[in-house]
């Protein structure tokens, strides 16, 4: 456990030079450490920082080990030859989350949300609620809202007060660095394949997303898909208290919230109106958001009232326009293949969806694809370097259309697509071959889509 007296005017090295080792590095210099950001990749450009913090980049150096501990930015392979030769010279390696709660005070309210698809609406969501909430708390409390949503933890440490809710969307990337995470409500919406390369298989991946309940205790609350195979097995060994949501006929665990077709309905009896979004896995999203919120003493009242405002997230099926009678949709953030499934089925089956396809794989097969995609699709715009892979794996009986980049599949679309079709972005594919993140992703998406109207 990072115990912050135990390493007081230490020096520390930052491994990654990407948001959160930024905000990690500027936390701890303004609390007197002495730090390094080490990135193997070389960096061209960097914010302002403050006294005290140090950058090397291009290759991790011996000062690295002369560091006295190391906090670890996510996405570094959990088998890196820099992480090993630490952990071999005995130098404590840490995460960015848990350093952050370190410097926090003991007794926030911290709930988290994970899944792999539908944390960031969720987490959105459920944030609005508690901040609802807060409003009417005596003494007023605060709520922020962070981690991998977009703002890492550190950026918000020197903010918190006590009692103050802090709620975290969490990847599998942060859960497989953090040892000691104990968050008071704890909510996992899914699983399905998804970063694969990362954590070398099904199995590990799982692993991550289990230790979020690790540390749970009795007056804990942990929220389940009550649906999804992986997480009922999960619910075996969690020490909290266990609630379970479905919006399923059949279900692997006992439900305290379903839905009948129009409301959401508790086994408490009362009942709310889930948010106009679109697709049924939206309404799982909203349960979750739900019961992590009762577990804090949230009214339904008040969660009425944030769902009944509540607008969808950028990059998530989002519409961005219609023209010529064609609709076109961001879906930038389905960067796996359940992601691009849910947003098929958010569509009738009518065959009318252009599908862009492609990116950077993650290791799962593209062939479960075809399925929704033979329901749905008239054609598949594929880009990106997994276009090989999706050809040689897909096997569905809509035509594929090697278009290599976005503004290609774009235009492509733009001349074959007729009134009442959807061109639909979802690539089921990480972003970083030709673009920065998603974000960027769907931000290109939407210039493409306008620029090519605007002519």
């Amino acid at each position: 456990m990072f115990r912050p007296e135990k390493f007081t005017r230490k020096i520390a090295c930052i491994l990654g030079a990407g948001k959160s080792g930024i905000e990690a590095a500027k936390m701890l210099a303004r609390r007197g450490f002495s730090v390094l950001i080490s990135d193997e990749k070389k960096i061209t450009k960097l914010p302002a920082l403050p006294a005290g913090i140090e950058v090397e980049s291009g290759g991790h150096s011996e000062r690295v080990f002369a560091c006295e501990f190391i906090i670890k930015s996510p996405g570094i392979f959990p088998k890196a030859p820099v992480l090993k030769q630490a952990r071999k010279r005995k130098i404590p390696v840490f995460s960015e989350l848990e350093v952050a709660l370190a410097f926090m005070p003991k007794d926030i309210c911290v709930l988290a949300v994970t899944g792999t698809n539908g944390k960031t609406t969720t987490t959105t969501l459920l944030g609005e609620i508690v901040a609802e909430h807060s409003k009417s708390c005596v003494p007023p409390r605060r709520t922020f809202v962070t981690g991998n949503i977009g703002m890492p933890v550190c950026a918000v440490a020197d903010q918190i007060k006590p009692k103050d809710f802090l709620v975290i969307e969490i990847s599998s990337y942060q859960l497989e660095d953090s040892t000691y995470f104990r968050p008071k409500v704890a909510c996992l919406l899914n699983i399905t394949p998804d970063h694969l390369d990362h954590h070398g298989g099904m199995l590990n991946y799982i692993k991550a997303k289990a230790r979020l309940f690790k540390n749970q205790r009795s007056s804990d609350v942990a929220i389940l898909n009550g649906s999804d195979a992986f997480c009922a097995a999960l619910a075996r060994d969690i020490k909290a208290q266990v609630y379970a949501f479905s919006t399923q006929a059949k279900h692997e665990l006992k439900t305290d919230v379903f839905f009948d077709g129009d409301e959401i309905i508790f086994s408490e009896g009362y009942r709310l109106h889930a948010p106009k979004l679109p697709g049924i896995h939206n309404v799982e999203n909203a349960m979750a958001a739900a019961l992590a919120a009762l577990a804090i003493g949230v009214s339904e009242k008040t969660i009425q009232t944030v769902f009944d405002r509540f607008k969808p997230i950028e990059h998530r099926i989002e519409p961005i326009g219609e023209y010529n009678g064609v609709l076109y949709i961001n879906d930038s953030k389905a960067t796996n293949l359940d992601s691009t499934i849910i947003a098929l089925k958010s569509f009738d089956r009518e065959k009318r969806i252009w599908l862009i396809l492609g990116g950077r794989d993650k290791g799962a097969s593209y062939e479960v694809l075809a399925p929704e995609i033979n329901a749905r699709c008239k054609g598949i715009l594929t880009i990106g370097e997994s276009m090989e892979k999706i050809k040689r794996e897909l096997n569905a009986e809509v035509e594929q259309i090697p278009c290599f980049t976005l503004g290609k599949a774009v235009q492509y679309a733009a001349e074959h697509a007729q009134k009442g079709d959807i061109v639909l972005l979802s690539p089921a594919c990480a972003s970083f071959d030709q673009f920065k993140s998603f974000e960027h992703r769907g931000e290109v998406f939407k210039d493409l889509v306008h620029s090519q109207f605007k002519k």
